[in-house]
């Protein structure tokens, strides 16, 4: 018997990773990375108003580019025997559409108009449209928040689109419906993008834009329209059902098999956010808690249903039925900026060697300095008066949304140096993570294993092993290197109807675990007090 392959296709922040997965060992037989052209210019950015948009031909382009590379080294009768494909990307990540699913962007009148494009899971131009969701939300008679932790954040969907709608006029206008980057993608494979007739991603539909049964899905019009007006009448052009990751929106359409060079019979999945899918591909078991670790974090846990039916945790971003693995509820949480922190710390050091002594030196400079640093504070000591920072530099996801705070520093001195200074930042971090482990357990969810995946949990000992240390817990590094592009694969081997459910294919295709961290006893002592410190800090930030 000739073996069977899936495709998972993973978009970051920055790229997306395609592989192809043998679903009889999980073994990949092809993976590339292609790089958004635009995005990496800083097209149509401003990180000083927290602006991050992203054009839909970087996608369109980065996934052929990807999806190609991958497929390169399989033999015509290899590609004859792919089976599946299914997408993970980040989100809430929307753009406004016209009747026919184009985003507007793709439009000549709005080819260059930022608030026509890809609206980043990062962009927090709607800190102010996120409060008056909350403040609208405490004054009804059912709290359409209560399953999205109680608090609106500006990184989702509802206050994105407001936030547009108060902008752009001519957007807002021309604006048939909107979609979420993990429905569109998926939708463009299949040739089918009108967005009455897609299929939603139930995971980007509960987590970000308040769709639950319970509501008989999005929150009704006149919940909406108290909001602001300018809401009025977009819900009736939007959806109704969601569907879970192991379902299918489809088949390839002629177009994108003929780009990719893959027969028209390939299933498409429903698509889902990059953290839900890593964490299967992680190998997610019920209460396992997953970091997805990158430019910012993603922290999911799963449940069994009827052991967590009542519980609604405070301040995380939502627990939704199916979100990650079918019949379990799924759980997020994370951190704003994780790896983004650290860059920044990064740009800080090589900003004025790039402009004194150029280019070269500065990105010289730039691929040493985080390692060196890391080697560097792995020597420190660890005492109750070192400087303590939080990890707010851009706002705080969770516990308890607020994108308008800041990153404060506490204890520094004339001895203070750039070592210590990203050790402060590393344990920021850190203090960050435990203290959305704390909300989970003390609102009654335990927590039985930490497992990391992503770029720093696979490139920083230091940081995993200060994150070990500050939790009191030992952490598993998944081996893969690219789990969620994996879990998507996944998700497309279950779609495709090579294995009957996520468990199944997890167990035939999963990588296992490469690497385990476990505390210091003598360090762990002192970060309780220096993480007493960072909550103290943290109070008075938030004042």
């Amino acid at each position: 018997m000739n073996d069977m392959y899936t495709i998972g296709i993973d978009f970051g922040t920055d790229s997306v990773r395609a592989v192809v997965v043998n679903t009889a060992n999980g073994q990949m037989a092809g993976t590339a990375v292609s790089y958004y052209k635009r995005w990496k210019a800083g097209r149509f950015c401003d990180a000083a108003v927290s602006q991050f948009r992203q054009h839909p031909k970087d996608y369109l382009e980065a996934i052929e580019e990807a999806v190609t590379g991958a497929l390169a080294g399989l033999t015509t009768q290899q590609k004859q025997n792919v089976k599946g494909i299914s997408i993970d990307t980040t989100g809430s990540t929307v753009v406004a559409v016209n009747e026919d699913g184009t985003p507007l962007s793709l439009l000549p009148e709005f080819a260059e108009n930022p608030h026509a494009m890809f609206i980043l899971w990062k962009d927090h131009t709607a800190n102010r449209e996120a409060e008056e969701i909350n403040h609208t939300a405490r004054q009804s008679a059912v709290d359409y928040t209560r399953y999205v932790g109680g608090i609106y954040s500006s990184e989702w969907f509802w206050a994105k689109i407001l936030k547009t709608y108060r902008t752009d006029q001519a957007v807002r206008q021309s604006a048939f419906s909107w979609v979420e980057h993990c429905d569109w993608m998926s939708a463009v494979l299949t040739g089918n993008t009108r967005p009455l007739e897609i299929r939603r991603s139930r995971c980007a539909a509960g987590h970000k834009a308040m769709w639950n049964e319970e509501f008989e899905g999005l929150p009704p019009e006149e919940f909406l329209v108290a909001v602001d007006p300018l809401l009025g009448g977009l819900r009736e052009r939007l959806y109704r059902h969601t569907f879970t990751s192991d379902e299918a929106v489809g088949h390839l359409s002629a177009e994108w098999a003929g780009k990719f060079g893959l027969p028209e019979n390939v299933v498409v999945g429903v698509g889902a956010f990059d953290c839900h899918m890593g964490a299967v591909g992680a190998e997610i078991t019920p209460y396992a808690f997953v970091r997805v670790m990158g430019t910012s974090t993603c922290d999911i846990l799963t449940a069994p249903l009827d052991e967590m039916k009542d519980t609604l945790v405070k301040g995380i971003c939502g627990q939704v039925d199916g979100s990650v693995v079918p019949g379990y509820l799924g759980m997020e949480a994370g951190q704003s900026a994780y790896g983004d922190y650290y860059a920044w710390f990064q740009r800080l050091l090589t900003g004025p060697v790039r402009a004194i002594l150029g280019e070269a030196a500065a990105n010289e400079m730039a691929d040493k300095i985080l390692p060196y640093l890391s080697e560097e504070a792995f020597k420190l000591p660890v005492s109750e008066n070192d400087v303590v920072a939080t990890d707010w530099i851009n706002g705080r996801r969770t516990p308890d949304a607020n994108h308008n705070l800041k990153a404060t520093f506490t204890g520094m001195n004339l001895s203070t140096d750039a070592v210590r200074l990203f050790k402060a930042i590393v344990e920021a971090t850190s203090f960050g993570s435990k203290a959305i482990v704390d909300r989970f357990i003390e609102e009654g969810v335990p927590i039985r294993e930490v497992i990391a995946i992503g770029g720093v949990a696979k490139k920083s000992p230091f940081v995993m092993q200060n994150l070990s240390d500050v939790l009191n817990v030992p952490i598993r590094v998944a081996a893969a290197d690219q789990a969620c592009a994996l879990g998507a694969a996944m998700f497309a081997a279950v779609v495709s109807g090579i294995y009957p459910d996520v468990k199944t294919a997890q167990e035939k295709m999963g990588s296992g675990f490469d690497r385990e961290y476990t505390p210091r006893p003598e360090f762990v002592e002192i970060y309780q007090k220096l993480y007493a410190k960072y909550q103290k800090l943290g109070n008075i930030t938030n004042a």
